[in-house]
């Protein structure tokens, strides 16, 4: 190839532009039709003194005469320093040649662009393929080979610089831009090949690769000012705009750094790829962000993360975010991140909501309703598009009802796994307690709502690692509405209630009782819910003097319960029969203990009165002589309305006064006290 002709096609020269510069095919094009010169004055070179130029069988056999001018060809000699593998190209970052913005971007080599054209010119001009056929004495090998490429770029086969460009480490087949196949052929003769996606981006498709189609989703709206760490997300926003580099958020619940990194990216004018996905598709999700020059956001990494988080950590050239609740591990990578606290989300996010529901929030009292919920920025979103679906089925306006079912739905736990979920479905008109415990219940609550202002902005947490939790015991009789009020307080904050299965946590094997508390903490911890250990005396009782090894484990599980509950951030509530079973060192750790008295005369008036309440019955009953007469808790009480609700079922007639009476007396038998009026044998 003549200096003329290499001078001409040469990536150096400015980049041809269409109409208006600022169409890519035209400008692909205009280059392709450069290479057609090239390519036309290395087939007129070879062919000159090739005896089998004009043989329609050339490339299928060797004949002799052709065996006789390969052994009197010579290499050809080599060229001066301009033919040796040149530095980055000099193109303006702000050519509108996709090619040009590719090689700028990525700082590719004017010979790494010369044969990424080179490779890419069958895919976009079919007449390419008998020219490279005819070029690599093989009318089957229709594409470029490396030999083929340094030839056409006036490089010497020979130049460790230049073949050091096809290697696996080299920016071409690093960045994902270029393959080189058949590894089994020699070097010179392999075939080069542009991924499709590449060949389509340089055409002006914007399209992801297909791989990554259901993996990227898209970022969510950044936060209104005042519902996020202004101050951390204004560093981190200056970061970006410095250039590439990689973060690890930790997250104290999934979710928590998106809604930052959103308002983060949104700051600082960055877009961005956010990815969900298996570690095999992260070569293609670098080459997308490479591509379109977006930075690549991961939230939750698998739970082996260590190869993900290695190939995109070592990833210089590309922006990388990563979030997820674990601590940062150095076995990870070998190139450790900027490691950043991410921001808690607080409670409630007021402002995000009434910006995800518009004018719909005024209509309700919006931070009382959403004060309980945890949840982040694009989960908030969610949550609003589903009220507004739940209240467009209703055909109502929105209500606070709606917002709550919606945010319950966001908040779906893992819990149902080792606890029964109760969907609250009772209010405070359920309960019949005396004034004392009935306003230390609507405390509770109150703490519940407003424990991150309390504890956080207001700073009045103990320290120490020690959590936001509430915690809470519930100590009386069995049925005097200890688990009614649980179920209250639940429906109150617009939650639900879990209630833990203690045979689904007891373990006869050592240590197993721990790790079972302990992933019922951790999903608690993320979860909007309130988490009930009923019978609690059995995980939560006295820790006792050794003098067995059942007893050094005993008490190792009781020091493991003290632990954790400091650093709890969820709604906890214990119930016992007794509260002297329960450890001191447990009570210390209870923002409230309520107990709950037996019902006496007045309150089992109100119980029976309440119970009756949706039943049909007879005029003529006297509730006022039950109340007196049967010293029944609440729960008995409505064992006995039920009981006597089935008789009268039975006899399809209203509730009697005698249905009433039997239940109220089988309640007494149950309990093995003597009923009123009856004498015992």
């Amino acid at each position: 190839m003549n200096t003329s002709s290499l001078e001409h096609t040469s990536p150096t020269a400015a980049p041809p532009r269409g109409p208006g510069g600022a169409d890519p095919t035209r400008s692909l094009l205009d280059r392709l039709a450069g290479l057609r010169q090239t390519v036309t004055a290395l087939v007129e070179r070879r062919s000159a003194d090739d005896p089998t130029a004009n043989d329609p069988l050339r490339g299928l056999y060797l004949s002799e005469e052709a065996v006789r001018h390969l052994l009197r060809t010579r290499p050809a000699p080599v060229p001066d320093a301009a033919g040796r593998p040149a530095g980055p190209t000099g193109w303006p970052e702000d050519t509108d040649d996709r090619l040009a913005q590719v090689a700028v971007r990525l700082r590719l080599t004017e010979l790494d662009t010369a044969v990424l054209l080179i490779a890419l010119a069958p895919d976009l001009d079919r007449t390419f393929e008998p020219l490279y056929g005819y070029l690599n004495d093989d009318v089957s090998r229709r594409r470029a080979t490396v030999e083929l490429a340094l030839d056409l770029c006036g490089v010497p086969a020979h130049l460790p610089e230049a073949r050091a460009r096809f290697h696996l480490s080299a920016p071409l087949r690093a960045l994902g831009l270029l393959t080189v196949e058949e590894a089994d052929r020699p070097l010179l003769t392999r075939s080069l090949c542009v991924p499709d996606r590449l060949t389509a981006h340089l055409l002006g498709d914007d399209t992801p690769d297909a791989v990554l189609l259901g993996r990227l989703h898209p970022m969510p709206d950044a936060l209104p000012a005042g519902a996020h760490d202004e101050a951390f997300v204004q560093r981190l926003a200056t970061r970006l705009g410095e250039g590439p580099f990689t973060a690890y958020l930790r997250e104290h619940r999934e979710g928590d750094a998106l809604a930052t990194l959103a308002s983060a990216l949104h700051t600082a004018g960055v877009d961005a790829l956010r990815f969900h996905g298996a570690p095999d598709h992260v070569p293609e999700l670098l080459r997308e962000a490479r591509l379109s020059g977006r930075a690549v956001v991961v939230c939750g990494l698998p739970d082996q993360p260590g190869p993900m988080v290695g190939e995109l950590t070592g990833a210089a050239d590309v922006t990388v975010l990563l979030a997820d609740p674990r601590p940062y591990d150095p076995q990870w990578s070998a190139h450790d991140p900027l490691v950043l606290q991410a921001p808690r989300q607080p409670a409630g996010g007021t402002a995000a909501w009434r910006t995800a529901l518009g004018p719909a929030a005024d209509c309700f009292d919006l931070a009382g309703t959403v004060a309980p919920y945890h949840l982040g920025g694009e989960r908030i979103g969610r949550a609003a598009r589903a009220a507004a679906a739940l209240a467009a089925f209703d055909k109502t306006p929105l209500t606070a009802a709606h917002v709550r079912l919606a945010a319950r739905q966001q908040s779906a736990s893992g819990l149902e796994r080792h606890a029964r979920r109760i969907r609250p479905a009772v209010d405070w008109q359920d309960l019949v307690l005396p004034d004392g415990p009935l306003a230390q219940l609507r405390e509770l609550a109150l703490r519940a709502r407003h424990r991150d202002r309390v504890l956080g902005d207001w700073r009045l947490s103990a320290g120490g690692g020690r959590g936001r939790g509430v915690l809470g015991l519930f100590a009386g009789e069995s049925g005097t509405g200890k688990t009614l009020s649980a179920e209250v307080i639940a429906a109150d904050l617009g939650v639900d209630l879990y209630v833990v299965q203690l045979s689904s946590v007891v373990d006869k094997y050592v240590g197993e009782t721990e790790k079972n508390l302990e992933r019922i903490f951790t999903e608690a911890d993320r979860t909007d819910a309130v988490l009930l250990f009923d019978e609690a005396d059995a995980v939560f009782g006295k820790r006792s003097e050794v003098k067995d090894s059942h007893d050094r484990y005993a008490n190792m599980e009781s020091a493991y319960l003290l632990q954790r509950l400091e650093s709890f951030d969820g709604i906890a509530l214990l119930t016992t029969n007794l509260r002297a079973n329960i450890d001191d060192a447990f009570t210390r750790r209870l923002d409230l203990v309520v107990d709950f008295p037996f019902p006496d005369a007045g309150q089992r008036l109100a119980l029976w009165q309440h119970g009756l309440s949706h039943v049909p019955r007879a005029e003529d009953i006297d509730v006022d002589s039950l109340a007196r007469d049967f010293e029944l808790a609440g729960g008995a009480i409505r064992s006995a309305v039920v009981t006597a609700a089935y008789l009268a079922a039975g006899r399809d007639r209203h509730v009697a006064a005698s249905d009433l009476w039997e239940g109220a007396r089988r309640e007494y038998r149950k309990a093995g006290r003597l009923v009123p009026g009856e004498t015992s044998w």
